[in-house]
């Protein structure tokens, strides 16, 4: 499944984009003055393969759960126990994320990708079809664990090869589910307590930066905590010394369960050409391994925002996107991408709606 995904990401639409940009340089208003949007539905434009494309509707936001064998090394005060016990309320509609998915008229699936504890509510579902209904309806849960929890990276990788293939390949499909179900953009959503470390250490070994600039707070761990941290990450980074061109070892080394399943998620959305809003600085580490599997799925991401974590920004910087609302957020759960999502359907909407200068006799300069 990952090679064939792989094998399906393309390049933008260059043709489509040109006539987009050609759009918008007719309608009723300055050249340029909407900024970052008009590149964006440019960008969407080239994705879809034709201008104007679809209005990003049926919003589904997949929020991936796994718990951290480096949960060990006390890098959060938080108990891994938190990690099930917030999966319980995504299902049961309580959390920030669902009150916006309901804003947003957007569907919530919560997949279990390797919660270490058992989940309190809701019987798991066996299979990963896609809901048939998109909107505020209560979230649902897939069970798709491939172990449960990650081992502790300091001591030894976080993941065999085959796990971390097998957590990509269960993103790839709920992206594909999702999309054969209707959605017309993909949300990233996670949840496991101590996954910024491992974050922080994806983005230092795929961009080459110190521990430092990858690491942030969290939570908002006290200073000899964040301190700790940060020598936790390079201890990792030191004992594996994970190799940027080879994604597959990077993620099982010092990657989380969800990270991975979200790169898969990412390489989906952009196989199948559909837009996918990265929520926060989880999300953008694991788009840093899905542009290492597939260059050109760069194509299919916009960045809903910029995280408060340092190292959002360096992955940012990195992928070459510019984060569309900057609200100093580092919730997780894919509460950044849903604030978000009304930018992107306007910027599309404009291409859809707004007249040209002939057709509304509005004269050019």
């Amino acid at each position: 499944m990952l090679e064939n995904t792989i094998a399906a990401v393309g390049p933008l639409d260059e043709p489509a984009m040109t006539a987009a940009r050609q759009l918008q340089a007719r309608l009723t208003k300055p050249a340029g003055s909407l900024g970052v949007l008009e590149e964006l539905s440019v960008r969407l434009a080239g994705l879809a393969g034709g201008c104007p494309p679809p209005v990003p509707d049926r919003a589904a936001v997949a929020i991936f759960a796994g718990d951290h064998g480096v949960h060990a090394q006390r890098v959060t005060p938080w108990p891994q126990e938190v990690t099930g016990q917030m999966v319980g309320n995504f299902l049961a509609g309580g959390a920030v994320v669902n009150t916006f998915a309901r804003q947003a008229g957007a569907s919530v699936t919560v997949i279990d990708v390797g919660v270490a504890g058992p989940l309190p509510v809701a019987d798991p579902v066996d299979d990963v079809d896609a809901p048939d209904s998109f909107g505020p309806a209560m979230p649902r849960l897939v069970s798709a664990p491939v172990r449960r929890g990650t081992r502790d990276m300091t001591v030894t990788a976080a993941m065999t090869r085959q796990e971390a293939r097998a957590a990509v390949e269960v993103g790839i499909g709920i992206a594909g589910d999702l999309v054969d179900a209707g959605a017309g953009i993909l949300l990233t959503g996670d949840m496991g307590i101590a996954n910024t470390t491992p974050a922080a250490a994806l983005i230092a070994a795929f961009t080459g930066v110190d521990a430092v600039e990858a690491t942030g707070r969290g939570t908002g761990v006290d200073d000899p905590t964040y301190q700790h941290k940060i020598e936790v990450v390079r201890a990792a980074l030191r004992r594996h010394d994970p190799d940027p061109e080879d994604p597959l070892g990077v993620l099982a080394a010092v990657g989380g369960l969800e990270h991975a399943a979200l790169a898969g998620f990412v390489l989906g959305a952009a196989a199948r050409r559909v837009p996918v809003l990265l929520d926060g600085v989880i999300a953008v580490s694991a788009a840093l391994a899905a542009a290492a599997f597939a260059p050109d799925s760069v194509a299919a991401m916009v960045a809903g925002h910029r995280s408060a974590e340092p190292g959002a920004t360096v992955a940012l910087r990195r992928l070459g996107l510019t984060p569309l609302i900057d609200l100093g957020l580092r919730l997780g759960e894919g509460t950044g991408a849903l604030l978000a999502l009304p930018v992107v359907t306007g910027a599309v909407r404009v291409l859809h709606e707004v007249a040209t200068f002939d057709s509304a006799g509005v004269a050019e300069k």
